[in-house]
């Protein structure tokens, strides 16, 4: 019998050890911010309005070329998968936020409540939060990929939760973070939703019509290729500081990953299998139900992280539960990922 050919997967060698990467990121920032912090404190001192230099800089390295990845020409296909589009955006802005502070606050406030001191509670609470305001736009094109689902579908989702993060991130973060009687700095939570959201996914679509003057999508994905490794180096240099930044902390307290971690792998698994069985009752199929679910539980942690920088700063609790987000979610979507093709097979 001939043996089948195996499919080059979607995902490089590098992305599919992120969690790997992120974590040697992670040490490596604990041991530089424990051997000199003097160099640290001078970074974290170059801001502006609660707005970091150094951290924005990566942050849009990060972020600009994902946004060239947005296709708002596939708005037009908006209605084909109503019922794939209907879980995530229920997902994504009607669950997924408000479990995420339930969550928070359950371990925070009352199952780790002795081990952890009350105002540091509130702000990986806060961290937490940020993660579910924020619904995944680059790493979805990959999970996507890696259960063969439907690639306008993934746009189409991706191109909407961007319209909709724009008008929607600012009044849920503050309303969640409100009723965790945090005060809440409007003019910095929509500052971070200009300079993170609004500014470059505006330059992202002026650089992907730039390149797209043929329509067929060759150019955008070459340019985004080569951006790539950008992205990653921004996303693991930002760990590196964030880490340095906290490093006294965590050598003090090496147990709050693991506090953190808890609540999100929960988040994660559940709003996955809430997603997922609602497509299998509602017969939708399987090339649309696996991004569907995988789109709902996947964060943009990129914006996350920024936001909890500008609004809490770069020590603190918040900042910290956003990287730990990081660390939890590369692992978390591959099992997923797995399950999911496993049960491709029950679906219509």
């Amino acid at each position: 019998m001939a043996t089948a050919k195996k499919e080059k997967s979607p995902i490089g060698v590098f992305e599919n050890y992120l969690s790997v990467w992120v974590a040697l990121c992670i040490g490596a920032g604990v041991i530089l911010g424990v051997g000199f912090p003097s160099v640290f404190e001078f970074i974290a001192s170059l801001e502006y309005a609660s707005v970091n230099f150094v951290v924005a800089i990566l942050i849009w390295i990060m972020i600009y070329p994902m946004m060239i990845g947005v296709d708002f020409a596939s708005l037009k296909d908006v209605g084909r998968k109503p019922k794939g589009l209907c879980i995530t955006l229920v997902i994504n802005w009607l669950i997924k936020p408000f479990t995420m502070a339930a969550l928070g606050i359950l371990f925070f406030e009352y199952v780790f409540a002795g081990m952890v001191e009350p105002a540091t509670a509130k702000e990986y609470i806060a961290g937490m939060i940020l993660l579910g305001v924020a619904p995944c736009t680059a790493m979805v094109f990959v999970w996507s990929q890696l259960v063969k689902g439907d690639a306008n579908y993934t746009l189409v989702q991706v191109s909407i939760n961007d319209i909709i993060m724009v008008f929607a991130f600012a009044p849920i973060a503050a309303f969640l973070l409100g009723i965790t009687d945090i005060v809440v700095p409007w003019e910095t939570l929509l500052l971070s939703v200009i300079l993170y959201v609004i500014i470059p996914l505006t330059a992202g679509y002026f650089t992907r019509k730039a390149l797209d003057k043929k329509d067929d999508h060759s150019e955008v994905e070459r340019f985004t290729s080569r951006l790539k490794p950008f992205s990653i180096l921004g996303l693991l240099a930002t760990v590196v500081l964030l880490f340095a930044f906290q490093a006294q902390t965590i050598v003090e307290q090496p147990t709050i990953i693991v506090l953190i971690a808890i609540p999100l792998l929960l988040q994660s698994y559940g709003i996955f299998f809430i997603a997922y069985g609602w497509a299998y009752l509602w017969r939708v199929p399987f090339n649309v139900a696996a991004p569907a679910a995988l789109i709902g539980t996947s964060n943009f942690f990129e914006l996350a992280v920024a936001v909890a920088i500008s609004l809490f700063g770069l020590h603190s609790g918040a900042a910290l539960a956003t990287v730990v987000g990081v660390l939890v979610e590369v692992p978390v979507m591959l099992s997923l990922v797995a399950f999911a093709n496993r049960t491709k097979a029950r679906f219509a």
